[in-house]
């Protein structure tokens, strides 16, 4: 009997779901352009490493305060109402954001006055992204059949980081021509042609009853569940720390205009690279699934990551620079894609919504987390010693996961 043929395209042709994902694709791209271009205002404003590290911690505090009573919350609620509701509050943030750049804010205030308005609005978008990041992961398995679910998930992935890289890109560009208000203005149309397109999809109600658990024990439950499923664990604490160590992004700001004397459409490149080179890989990976010894790719990609850093380091040269780290994306890509499957296979349906909020606290908000250690150890020990010094705890958390997590090792789908 012939083996049925593999279809790359399976997930696409539901047309719910390539509503979620166009309207997610501009979503992101908008989101992305806007930590970007906040990154590039705040050194700006301050001309301090430290300050873009504060950045990441005025998000990340309220994301993961919030993320465990977010999952009980997404997992009793109508997702779609959810989503959009975030999507609508998110707008609402760039919108106040595009008033702060504006020159009549500028002339009226100072720049300490408008660096600590940032802070604040930032703060507010890790309150949204806590319900709004894991209803995404939440809407991908109740749109698409089980078996199209690392076909699904792939493209999510892949989705993702076309956005990110056309947001990062696209913003240098922007920022250089059209400046902070041009490009805010840009971010909010974004966002707007988003939300349209993902209010054309049905409701998806909640697999569970309001009040049939405590929110407490709702809570207990879906942490106890990824500490109980080892490989789920074991995925998500690789990433946590390779990210949290791994951040050299976070000083791309730094790099791009002190150390390579490169303006702001070099700046865009160098934030597009890694997201370039993830978006390449998927792409492969998309026509060409992983089939074996997925466990120990994911442990090989993010060792090759943290090399990648050490190396982004010590160059000097813009090249190089722009190739390591677009060799950086590329490993970033198979972990995220290796790790993503992992999370929607091992999950039960009416448990989605708090092991995507778990999956949120430790992966997105690592993000923010790395960046703010970057910031503090770019202060401490100096800009490139900091992205050095990442590099190699991340080679020591893949090393310390190797022997102490052998069911992730050899792991296989």
């Amino acid at each position: 009997m012939d083996k049925p043929v593999y279809d790359p395209f399976a997930a696409m042709r539901i047309p719910e779901y390539r509503n979620l994902m166009m309207g997610r694709f501009l979503f992101i791209m908008g989101l992305r352009m806007m930590g970007t271009l906040v990154g590039w205002w705040i050194y700006e404003l301050t001309n301090d490493p430290f300050a873009i590290g504060l950045i990441g911690l005025s998000e990340v505090i309220p994301a993961v305060s919030l993320s465990l009573y977010a999952g009980h919350v997404i997992d009793i609620s109508e997702k779609r109402k959810l989503l959009l509701r975030g999507v609508t509050l998110y707008f609402v943030c760039a919108l106040f954001l595009l008033l702060l750049s504006t020159s009549y804010t500028t002339a009226q205030f100072s720049k300490h006055w408008i660096a600590f308005s940032i802070y604040i609005i930032i703060f507010f978008t890790g309150i949204i992204r806590a319900f709004t990041g894991p209803t995404f992961g939440t809407m991908v398995a109740s749109i698409v059949p089980r078996e199209l679910l690392q076909n699904a998930t792939t493209w999510n992935q892949g989705i993702w980081l076309s956005a990110s890289v056309t947001g990062h890109a696209t913003v240098g560009f922007l920022i250089a021509f059209m400046g902070n208000t041009g490009s805010l203005a840009v971010i909010c149309s974004l966002v707007s042609i988003g939300f349209l397109f993902m209010f054309q999809i049905k409701p998806k109600p909640s697999l569970n009853e309001p009040g049939e658990k405590k929110t407490l024990d709702s809570v207990k439950e879906g942490l106890s569940f990824v500490f109980k499923t080892k490989e789920l664990l074991g995925a998500l604490s690789l990433d946590l720390f390779a990210v949290l160590f791994g951040g050299a992004v976070a000083m791309i700001p730094v790099f791009a205009k002190d150390i390579l004397k490169t303006g702001p459409i070099g700046f865009g490149w160098l934030n597009a690279a890694s997201d370039i080179g993830s978006i390449l890989i998927v792409i492969l990976l998309t026509l060409f699934p992983l089939k074996k010894q997925q466990g120990k790719k994911l442990l090989l990609a993010v060792a090759g990551f943290g090399i990648c850093i050490i190396i982004f380091a010590f160059s000097r040269l813009f090249w190089l620079s722009f190739a390591v780290l677009l060799l950086s994306g590329m490993l970033d890509g198979i972990s995220m894609i290796i790790r993503g499957t992992i999370v929607q296979l091992k999950t039960p349906d009416q448990m989605r919504g708090r092991v995507m909020s778990v999956n949120s606290m430790f992966i997105n908000s690592s993000n923010e987390l790395g960046q703010f250690e970057s910031g503090v150890a770019a202060k401490l020990l100096g800009v490139v010693p900091s992205v050095v010094f990442g590099g190699c705890m991340t080679l020591l958390v893949v090393a310390t996961t190797w022997f102490k997590a052998p069911s992730l090792r050899k792991m296989e789908y």
